[in-house]
């Protein structure tokens, strides 16, 4: 993942896709650098994660057998808040799921306070079954 070429130090956005890179490149220590201690992270229709438990489940998606990653499509940015459309990338061992995501984020101070990510279930379960198809294609490929 790699951010716009058109953002400057300093700007939201600059912070929130920094955080996704570091994700991406397994630094999770640095993704949350880039973090409130205080973070509030919304999922669509999951419960609300607040503070150092999100520092315990990014710590706990650094696996060797996972990863996580975002293409962002469009970045959006008012004064402290951003908003993105992103594609993101779950790979749980060899099975690879990609979904669509919006996501809002508040950033105060160069940190992030608020992750709202909005994605549709239906979205994920197509892209689990896309990422089967491949996993299985794949499997019989290497017989």
């Amino acid at each position: 993942m790699t951010a716009p070429s058109h953002l400057v130090v300093g700007d939201p956005t600059v912070t929130v896709t920094a955080f996704f890179a570091a994700l991406e490149d397994r630094a999770v220590k640095q993704a949350l650098a880039l973090a409130d201690d205080r973070i509030v992270w919304r999922n669509t229709s999951l419960p609300t994660v607040r503070g150092k438990l999100v520092g315990r489940i990014l710590r706990g998606l650094d696996r060797d057998w996972m990863s996580i990653g975002a293409d962002f499509h469009h970045v959006a940015a008012a004064g402290d808040v951003v908003l993105t459309e992103r594609t993101d990338h779950l790979r749980i061992g060899s099975l690879e799921i990609e979904f669509w995501v919006c996501g809002t984020f508040e950033v105060r101070d160069g940190r992030i306070v608020l992750w709202h990510d909005h994605f549709s279930w239906g979205n994920v379960l197509v892209g689990t079954l896309r990422g089967l198809f491949r996993m299985r294609r794949r499997s019989r490929r290497a017989r």
